[in-house]
């Protein structure tokens, strides 16, 4: 009798995002027999997006945000390979691991997520984008303790006025004064207003900002970072000893080097999450771009469609029918605001406060405590 389970099959899960951190957990409660599963990532922990501005601002310490992938590797019966991914060979079904060379693979996914790097002229020597979130949040970590031993001015620029920009700016100028500082914190936007909010929550998050000393320099073109400033085209320098990227996503830059199907470098997928034309590879979260229903980027949307990737990796491997994943058109925006609070927007509304940040607060640790409470299986 033919059997639909696979026979020793390798799936390997490149990168740690939160939907390959998902599926590690459910595959652990029941693995599919045959197959072997392998986790590229650069470290043995990955970030979880969410808990960031809280981390900046200094209500989580660094082990609250980050997710133990070494942990989730072994209760799913996975090897972990530390190293980051730098190519794809489809034909050979092989990916390449920086420092290591190819592993093998039947199935792969890719949930990799974004970088914020800039084409900057001094950008790559005197910036740090605000993701990858790990190596942003290092380096906070390094410029606040510098501040506070007085080898570094409390000075901060943020380029990209959008959601992100703006919860980041807000949490470091908390921190800034929470140390004793007089934080000089400046959010850089090239367009002529804050972009990704409603009106409602602009106002909200401007007051906020207003409050906190944040200052907001709009129509303003950069054109050179240096170690202590960000110059513009027109208009003064602005004081910069720390300088994030924060203006939109940008790929992985390896990515383009492949022949991979891509949307402004981003990997096509369908509705099922497979790689558009090639029914041994998915993607997900950020570095996919969803071309049956394109969303935002949106770190939401890596938790939905965790499940429905988990179902499609299986199916894939035992020849069963793949799911859809349908995105809610409209999602939750819960935007931090520097200190414990935060504003709640949805179809245009918006509500702000100290419940709103409990609220969010619960969300994120309800996510972390169930990839740290691990079932035991047999």
């Amino acid at each position: 009798m033919q059997s639909d389970l696979p026979l020793t099959r390798d799936l390997v899960l490149v990168g740690g995002g939160h939907a390959h951190a998902l599926v590690l957990r459910k595959w652990g409660m029941d693995p599919l027999p045959g197959a072997r599963l392998t986790v590229i990532n650069p470290g043995p922990t990955a970030p979880y997006t969410g808990m960031l501005p809280g981390h900046i601002a200094g209500h989580y310490d660094r082990d609250a945000l980050e997710i133990d992938l070494m942990r989730l590797c072994r209760h799913a019966g996975a090897r972990l390979i530390l190293g980051a991914a730098t190519g794809i060979d489809r034909a050979a079904r092989e990916i390449t691991v920086e420092g290591r060379g190819a592993v093998a693979y039947d199935l792969a996914s890719i949930d990799i997520g974004i970088t914020a790097k800039m084409d900057l002229p001094g950008f790559a020597e005197h910036a740090v984008g605000a993701k990858p979130l790990d190596l942003y949040a290092a380096r906070w970590r390094e410029f606040l303790a510098a501040v506070k031993a007085g080898e570094q001015p409390p000075e901060v620029a943020v380029i990209g006025g959008g959601v992100a920009g703006c919860e980041l700016a807000m949490a470091m100028a908390f921190a800034l004064r929470d140390a004793g500082g007089q934080p000089a914190v400046t959010v850089v936007e090239h367009g002529p207003q804050l972009s990704g909010m409603a009106p409602r929550t602009e106002a909200m998050v401007r007051r906020q900002m207003a409050e906190l000393g944040v200052t907001v320099a709009l129509e303003a073109k950069v054109t050179q970072i240096t170690d202590r400033q960000v110059l513009l085209a027109d208009g003064a320098p602005i004081p910069a000893a720390l300088c994030v990227g924060a203006a939109g996503p940008v790929p992985q830059g390896w990515l383009a080097q492949t022949d991979l199907p891509l949307h402004a470098g981003f990997i096509r997928v369908g509705a099922d999450l497979g790689v558009v034309d090639d029914d041994r590879l998915f993607a997900v979260g950020d570095c996919a771009h969803m071309e049956a229903n394109p969303r935002p980027k949106a770190g939401v949307f890596a938790v939905r469609a965790a499940p429905v990737l988990h179902d499609n990796l299986r199916a894939a491997l035992s020849g069963g029918a793949r799911r859809v994943f349908k995105p809610q058109r409209h999602y939750l925006k819960l935007i931090s605001l520097g200190k414990k609070a935060a504003v709640a927007e949805r179809n245009g509304l918006a509500l702000g406060g100290a419940l709103l940040w409990r609220w969010k607060d619960r969300i994120d640790r309800k996510f972390m405590d169930g990839l740290d409470d691990l079932p035991e299986m047999k």
